[in-house]
């Protein structure tokens, strides 16, 4: 576990990085408090007092690297990570130290592959973008589903999620990626990123149980078309989403999560279908949980764990599919979610 190690957490007032803070502390991590308002900082402090709170911005080098000083890593939760994600990786690279982040924002991701792989890699320290529900869970569930597998022909990721309450940092990082493809959406296919200008298709999709058959909009592009082909063959990635989840996102009005037990988690549970197909043959993994932000908290931490104790392979920019053990890594998991692998 942390054993004391220190985490510099960027965004750490923000809805997920509370619970990122949480967890560290749960695991014997010693958490550094950072962030772009001083005062949600200072706030934030009081309410766990002995954290150490150091106010940076992405625009002022000197003011992250203090907040990196003396670290053994750090989770960046601060969106948009278009504005935040290549400042603190630069940090990261600096201070010589683990760096991960939360992105669910495509553009992001493909920023940090395209940008950093190279630079981590000459430093010697480990990148992990995306470690978070949206990335990080459907890439650690499609490795795992694929086993054996070199290599596949096709990968669906459904997201049977029960409603989307979204929080103020999941619009905004919508909004600049959609300002970022012209509005447009993307797909996977053929092996590559495309940006299309029609309609996503309307299709059903069988879920396990609960669920059971659902409306999902096709071709609902999350961050898995990134981090499952950095380093899986798979030329064809699909990812859906129920359509309720969808509606809620789109609409203007829909509150952000609201707490209902101690741990500050929303009563919204998800089921997360992996199917992966390979020559006729189908592999289908599951994960079943609650809080889509609040279950991002124990992947980027696991993830951190992984990192400080020697577990992941080659530094450089990877997928946690790619820097990790999937199959263990998901069973790490099981205080927070439900898995179901093949085998």
């Amino acid at each position: 576990m942390g054993a004391g190690q220190i985490v510099t957490v960027f965004g750490a007032y923000g809805h997920t990085g509370r619970f990122v803070v949480a967890e560290l502390l749960e695991r014997g991590f010693v958490p550094v408090l950072a962030g772009r308002d001083e005062g949600r900082l200072r706030a934030l402090a009081e309410f766990w007092p002995g954290l150490d709170a150091r106010p940076a911005t992405v625009d002022d080098p000197v003011s992250l690297d203090r907040a990196l000083a003396g670290a053994d890593a750090v989770v960046n939760c601060a969106g948009p990570f278009a504005t935040t994600a290549a400042p603190v990786i630069e940090a990261a690279l600096r201070a010589g130290i683990p760096y991960v982040d939360v992105a669910a924002e495509i553009e992001a991701n493909l920023d940090t592959f395209a940008h950093f792989a190279e630079p981590a890699a000459a430093a010697g320290v480990p990148v992990v973008p995306a470690m978070a529900f949206f990335g990080g869970l459907g890439d650690l569930l499609v490795t795992a589903a694929m086993g054996d597998w070199t290599e596949a022909d096709e990968v669906h990721v459904a997201y049977g999620l029960s409603g989307w309450h979204p929080t103020a940092g999941t619009r905004t990082a919508g909004a600049v990626s959609r300002e970022r493809r012209d509005g447009r959406r993307v797909v996977f296919e053929g092996g590559r990123i495309e940006h299309r200008d029609d309609a996503p298709p309307a299709l059903e999709w069988t879920f396990p149980e609960p669920l059971g058959t659902r409306s999902v909009i096709g071709e609902f592009t999350m961050a898995d078309v990134v981090t499952v082909p950095s380093h899986l063959a798979v030329p064809e990635v699909r990812t859906y989403m129920t359509v309720e989840a969808a509606r809620d996102l789109a609409a203007p009005d829909t509150p952000a999560p609201a707490a209902v037990d101690e741990r500050g988690r929303s009563d919204q549970t998800f089921l997360v279908d992996v199917v992966v197909r390979s020559g006729g043959e189908e592999r289908r993994a599951v994960a079943r949980g609650r809080d889509i932000y609040a279950v991002s908290a124990p992947l980027a931490v696991e993830a951190l764990d992984r990192l400080l104790t020697g577990r992941p392979g080659a530094p450089g920019v990877v997928s946690a599919g790619a820097a990790f053990d999937a199959p263990a890594f998901l069973g790490a998991l099981s205080p927070h979610l439900s898995v179901e692998l093949p085998g």
